[in-house]
């Protein structure tokens, strides 16, 4: 499975782990940047290019990555077809998943300590989107659609 990556400066260390972790685990991740915490960037540029990815196929799921993990969340949400969901811990990464279908998860650099990130990322890539679900997720992608139209 392909996990597209992105951070800005803030989320850039806890990206970089969890990207160390999926590798280690056997997962084929796509980069999508920031390359450094040094540098200031924009949340919204990378949130974006993860939801982009999802969305096309180019990776099944997202993480993406910013100071509290709320900017990075948000901006992804602009993308039509995508679900990110910022979450705090294993039971809010797991309902994320199966209840909400969440694909991407955001994370906060400044807010979530490294083994809690690492055992939430774990639980929200073990869970399954549950099928009880989905008359509610398929009016999220209603939604889209009726934004997409208006946007033309």
């Amino acid at each position: 499975m392909r996990i597209a990556m992105g951070s800005d400066h803030a989320g850039y260390d806890l990206k970089t782990l969890l990207k160390t972790t999926l590798i280690g685990w056997g997962y084929d991740v796509l980069d999508l940047g920031t390359d450094s915490a040094n540098e200031p960037v924009d949340y919204p540029d990378f949130g974006a290019a993860v939801g982009r990815a999802v969305v096309s196929g180019e990776a099944e799921l997202g993480v993406a990555c910013c100071g509290s993990g709320i900017g990075i969340a948000i901006a992804a949400n602009k993308i039509p077809g995508v679900r990110a969901a910022v979450v705090h811990d294993v039971t809010s990464g797991h309902l994320s998943r199966e209840h909400n279908h969440a694909n991407v998860l955001c994370l906060g650099g400044r807010l979530t300590g490294t083994i809690v990130a690492i055992e939430t990322m774990e639980a929200w890539l073990n869970a399954a989107p549950q099928p009880r679900h989905e008359g509610r997720i398929e009016k999220i992608r209603e939604l889209d659609s009726e934004l997409a139209r208006e946007e033309k």
